[in-house]
């Protein structure tokens, strides 16, 4: 059987379903939900959102250049809706989503989610006006893990936290293991046989 052509602009999912917070330099928070979002480098450590200019945190973003990630997980699934589709210019969507602002350690005005078990935190360092979205990309200036995924050894086990992604309109929960990095070429240890 042929694959199927889809015409130009037709999506293809899953993606990472996060919480943006952002604020301007007057103190205005916002959060707006993303599925436009991912790591373009990692030395020096960056990101991208692409947001609509129209959405009410565009302008927060563009004013502060600021903004933090925030991953979504199981218990934050429906605040990670409602922010998505309601507007901040319309309510406030910390109070009405019992979230709690916390202090960015690195940024001046984008609070972070202290609900959310990791927080990136970003400064803008260009945006790119490609159509319907624009794309801002940022330098990552820290990130914040919730502790109670780490281990004694040090190691933060994120799998654990019920993160979720979004795919064709449903969100799914990230969870069962497949693989791990490079097990494709991953040679079976050889049995040792036993010294006579």
């Amino acid at each position: 059987m042929e694959k199927e052509i889809w015409k130009a602009g037709n999506m293809v999912y899953p993606l990472p379903a996060v919480m943006v917070s952002t604020a301007d330099k007057k103190g205005r928070a916002n959060i707006l939900t993303v599925a436009w979002t991912g790591t373009v480098c990692t030395n020096p450590a960056m990101v991208y959102i692409s947001v609509r200019p129209e959405r009410y945190s565009y302008s927060l973003l563009k004013e502060s250049g600021e903004f933090v990630i925030n991953l979504t997980t199981k218990k934050l699934l429906y605040a990670t809706d409602w922010c998505g589709v309601k507007s901040g210019r319309d309510v406030d969507k910390w109070k009405e989503m019992h979230l709690t602002q916390g202090k960015a350690h690195k940024l001046s005005y984008a609070p972070v989610i202290k609900e959310s078990p990791v927080n990136i935190e970003c400064r803008v360092t260009e945006v790119k006006e490609l159509g319907s979205h624009h794309m801002f990309l940022a330098k990552v200036e820290a990130v914040q893990v919730d502790p109670e995924y780490m281990d004694e050894k040090g190691k933060f086990h994120l799998n654990r936290s019920g993160l979720i992604a979004y795919s064709h309109g449903e969100y799914l929960e990230i969870g069962k293991k497949q693989g791990s990095f490079g097990y494709s070429v991953r040679k079976e240890k050889k049995k040792r046989r036993p010294v006579r």
